[in-house]
């Protein structure tokens, strides 16, 4: 939630600052704004909506700092007034603040009693006003017995009119980026800005302060002392965060997946079988139970690999939403494997659950897609999805590349204990065939009539059993996420214990359908469905043509083993729900009230 980018160093464009901006907008586009050094003042300029609404407003400048925000509200609507910067009584200190601040209206009132004049209702105009009280003439010092006194999460950036060639930056549970280039120091809230200047880049951790003079930096803790951290080297390049000639980033992320199976394969597809040597030192072998917590489209993921673990294998594997999971009295053993998924490894519940069972004594497994994110760092192994970068908030190619991950690490722990058997091959065999099979599908598939026909419907069910109810509940939340189409999924065995009720002719049912174990069952709920006059769209494989009869529309895609079909599946859900977003005219890159990365509760 919220992005910030902040510069300091030779001269730069205005411009060049709003543009770097531009490329957080997925982080939040609640409004945006800027902060620069001109003529011994700082200068604000703020926007609500969308950064092109800030870029309308500004007159191009050089100057030699800067910081700037798109903001994804949390306390205080949308307003100019709202929006960051936010600055302190004076108008010399400028801040910029992604997370919250729990103790701010402690803060605020005791600010207030000081003679402070507040004009938001922001928790982060109360950083601004702080760092003024506790201001000596060094920002740094002030920044340091500032943020001592803050509770909650934060990644801050901080400039002062008296002090022209200083940044001074702080991060606890909201991430933090920083990147050096020739006489240029850049901070932003994920890597995107920054690789057009450096590919070597630095993740603030929690309770790190930044401060930036001159062309450097250095880091400490909260008391002032050094601390080094670790520079990673980053490989994607600036124009593979671009659209690429694609209306939207969905639509492009989604023509991707091929290219982003092959990019989790490297490494780990080999002729002997799956190899995840990042596990090696686990003892897989020993292990009964799995405890998966995870968010949303993650937590769909999680759910196919406990079909499919399950299933081959005499291991229980709980899944659990990070959200309920962090606040229950968990148990652990040393028989019990915990794993947590984040595509922006910055989820503010996962990363609390991690802390909770890494507390407990447990070894954490994490999946993300951002190296060098809070989650790969407390954890004690990470797998990449090597995704590459997914600007859309809606997660497409990083949840088919966590199904691909999940895949690989069910089938490694099967072969870890001797439970691999006819059917997982065969599962194998397909899943090293699914970038051709992706490429394919991509290729032939055609949605268009069926979006334009069911984009004028208010409501919608999406059913599916077994290992393809996950796919139920992840088309229904992509379907919900970015057409605002009241979508609800459930097992189809559960429809006559009363989601039934709903269905009639203006309530259509997607029925997730492949021909496997369960299909005779799925398909006597969708004659249930059909009786109450529904609209039945069904997605099963190409060899099966039982539905011709039932359904209304019927999208078919390649014959798979029945393991694999929540993956062939997957490119169907999200351009369905693509395609009647943007023939509905809405944006589908940035759903209302959504953020790519949630950094807070």
């Amino acid at each position: 939630m919220c992005g910030i980018v902040g510069i300091i160093g030779t001269e730069f464009s205005i411009k060049e600052l709003v543009d770097d901006l531009q490329k957080l907008e997925y982080r939040g586009y609640d409004s945006a704004g800027i902060a620069f050094y001109k003529d011994g003042s700082i200068v604000v300029q703020k926007a609500t909506g969308k950064i092109s609404n800030l870029r309308d407003q500004i007159t191009n400048f050089n100057t030699s700092v800067g910081i700037a925000h798109t903001r994804w509200a949390t306390h205080g609507a949308p307003t100019d007034e709202n929006a960051h910067p936010h600055t302190d009584c004076t108008g010399k200190i400028a801040i910029v603040h992604n997370g919250i601040i729990e103790n701010y209206a402690e803060i605020k009132e005791e600010l207030k009693r000081k003679g402070h004049k507040f004009k938001s209702e922001t928790d982060t105009e109360v950083i601004a006003h702080l760092i003024e009280e506790n201001f000596e003439g060094d920002l740094y010092k002030a920044v340091l017995k500032s943020v001592k006194m803050l509770k909650g999460a934060y990644a801050i950036v901080v400039m002062h009119s008296d002090m022209k060639d200083t940044l001074v930056a702080a991060r606890k549970g909201s991430p933090l980026v920083l990147g050096r280039a020739e006489n240029k120091v850049i901070l932003a809230s994920d890597v995107t800005p920054i690789i057009k200047y450096t590919k070597d880049v630095v993740f603030l951790e929690d309770g790190d302060v930044a401060l930036l003079k001159n062309g450097e930096y250095k880091i400490t803790d909260v008391n002032g002392n050094i601390v080094l951290r670790k520079v990673y080297h980053i490989d994607w390049d600036e124009a593979s965060a671009e659209k690429g000639g694609y209306k939207h980033f969905m639509l492009k992320e989604i023509n991707e997946e091929p290219e982003a199976i092959e990019s989790a394969f490297v490494g780990r597809i080999t002729n002997e079988g799956p190899i995840l040597t990042e596990l090696k030192e686990f003892n897989l072998e020993k292990v009964e139970k799995i405890k998966l917590v995870a968010c949303g489209t993650s937590y769909h993921a999680g759910l196919v690999f406990k079909y499919f673990l399950e299933k081959h294998s005499n291991i229980d594997v709980e899944v659990d939403v990070a959200s309920e999971f962090r606040y229950r009295n968990i148990h652990i053993d040393d028989k019990t494997l915990v794993i947590a998924i984040s595509q922006s490894g910055e989820t503010a519940d996962t990363l609390e659950s991690v802390r909770l069972v890494k507390s407990k004594g447990a070894r954490v497994v994490a999946i993300s897609n951002v190296v060098g994110s809070t989650i790969t760092r407390e954890s004690d192994v990470t797998i990449l999805m090597n995704a590459g970068p997914e600007i859309g908030v809606a997660a497409t190619k990083t949840y088919v590349n966590q199904l691909v991950v999940l895949y690989i690490l069910g089938m490694y722990i099967l072969k870890e204990q001797n439970m691999w058997n006819e059917e997982v091959e065969k599962d194998f065999e397909f899943l090293k065939k699914a970038p051709e099979i992706f490429r394919k599908l991509l290729n032939d598939i055609n949605l268009e009539e069926y979006a334009a026909y069911y984009k004028n419907y208010h409501h919608f069910m999406y059913i599916g059993r077994g290992i393809n109810y996950p796919s139920a509940l992840e088309g229904a939340l992509k379907l919900k996420e970015i057409s605002y189409i009241n979508a609800t999924a459930y097992p189809a065995g559960e429809l006559k214990h009363g989601p039934i009720a709903l269905l009639d002719p203006t309530f259509p049912v997607f029925a997730i359908a492949p021909k496997d174990r369960l299909f005779e069952k799925t398909k006597s709920n969708i004659e249930e469905s059909k009786a109450r006059k529904s609209r039945i769209i069904s997605v099963t494989n190409e060899s099966n043509k039982d539905l011709e009869g039932i359904s209304d529309d019927i999208i078919y895609v390649p014959d798979s083993p029945e393991d694999m079909y929540p993956l062939t599946i997957s490119p169907v859900i999200q351009l369905f729900a693509y395609l009647i977003a943007d023939m509905r005219g809405y944006d589908p890159d940035k759903p209302r009230n959504l953020a790519k990365s949630v950094t807070v509760e």
